[in-house]
């Protein structure tokens, strides 16, 4: 079955083109920390080997841009570099990657005084100098703090469209249109519905495609499934990533995974019948990457998993994040939220805090809240 596609514009990224009816590119991001040079370079030959088209790399600081020109002599992958909260790092990393993701959201970090429009210009020269595609990375929990106070509190879309479009509107006046665009979410239907929307207003613009913490397989594969199953179906999308928390070691599967969902789709093996139910116990936790400063956060989501088997028919929702960049922000709308640091783990109700607690403690204290949070819906002690 011949998939529709939008006719979106071709954009290429590095030895790729994605958009104008190009084959469906398939993604992946680094789990190492990137100054480990050894291992980076391992798991990105890992991911090329596995048919990865795209690698994603995170780039923090100056010496993770200086491992980052390491692993490139080393590797003829196709490498996108994540900026995280320094746009700044554009500039030494653009003359080793093919692509550079930025999150509108995270450009209020750093320099907090200079406007966002001056810090895209800056992002937009370093990748003009130096032949690299943008994407602008539009995510649930970190959507720019000027938007969201102008809808709804229950309304989460709106603002990512909206960062997203304005984006879109200043990088085509600077003359640059070799970008793509995301807006990912943990809940499948919103990554639905964002993407319809965005693609009607601008249907020219190439869509990446992804649910932001789709968590553990199998059920991070059924969240991400059944989004794409709903987009790709409608010609939305244009390169893809499977999301899933595991081990370094598995990071490959996230490729194998997103090639037979497109098989799967275009053969018409769609799992309509398969149900991401709203009404049950959801529980996301973030793909593991270099961001992650313990990987004991990859067993902990696990443990959570299980420990929490017996809430499976209770409409909550539990949020295992990896890091300080996401986590403290991408906890605040789950009924619980766990986010790990390198000796301690955050537990939170919704936006609360409830305190730091070791990685060992941290279960019993999860079922305490959990199980208030149940007699409080359910009205038994």
């Amino acid at each position: 079955m011949k998939l529709p596609r939008n006719p979106t514009r071709a954009v290429r990224i590095g030895s790729i083109t994605i958009g104008d009816g190009n084959p469906i590119a398939v993604q992946s991001m680094c789990a190492t920390h990137t100054q480990d040079i050894d291992a980076t370079v391992s798991q990105v030959n890992d991911l090329a080997a596995a048919g990865a088209d795209v690698i994603r790399i995170a780039v923090d600081n100056r010496k993770d841009a200086d491992a980052l020109a390491k692993i490139r002599e080393q590797t003829s992958a196709t490498l996108s570099a994540d900026l995280q909260e320094n746009y700044r790092m554009a500039a030494p990393v653009a003359p080793h990657v093919d692509k550079i993701r930025y999150n509108p959201g995270h450009l209020y970090h750093h320099e907090r005084s200079k406007p966002w429009q001056d810090k895209v210009r800056f992002i937009v020269d370093a990748a003009g100098e130096n032949d690299c595609a943008l994407r602008v990375g539009v995510n649930c929990g970190s959507v720019d703090p000027a938007k969201i106070g102008k809808y709804a509190a229950g309304d989460s879309i709106a603002p990512m469209l909206e960062s997203a479009l304005e984006h879109c509107e200043l990088l085509d006046k600077l003359g640059f249109t070799r970008y793509c665009v995301s807006l990912k979410d943990s809940d499948p239907a919103k990554v639905v519905e964002a993407n319809k929307r965005f693609a009607e207003e601008r249907p020219d613009v190439p869509l990446h495609l992804g649910v932001t913490e789709a968590g553990l397989p199998p059920d991070g594969v059924i969240k991400t499934r059944i989004a794409f199953e709903q987009l790709l179906s409608r010609g939305i999308g244009d390169t893809i990533r499977v999301s899933l928390t595991l081990p370094n070691a598995r990071k490959s599967e996230e490729i194998r995974e997103g090639r037979q969902i497109l098989a799967d789709i275009a053969a018409g093996r769609v799992r309509s019948v398969v149900h991401y139910n709203p009404d049950s116990l959801n529980i996301i936790s973030c793909p593991s990457c270099s961001r992650v400063e313990n990987e004991a956060f990859i067993e902990l989501a696990r443990e959570v998993k299980e420990m929490t088997r017996y809430a499976a028919d209770h409409a909550l929702t539990i949020a295992v994040m990896g890091c300080r960049v996401n986590g403290p922000g991408e906890t605040d709308d789950a009924d619980l939220g766990l986010w790990c640091g390198p000796k301690h783990v955050n537990l939170k109700r919704r936006s609360e805090s409830l305190g730091a607690y070791r990685y060992d403690e941290i279960l019993p204290r999860l079922k305490q809240e959990l199980d208030a949070l149940i007699a409080r819906k359910t009205g038994v002690r």
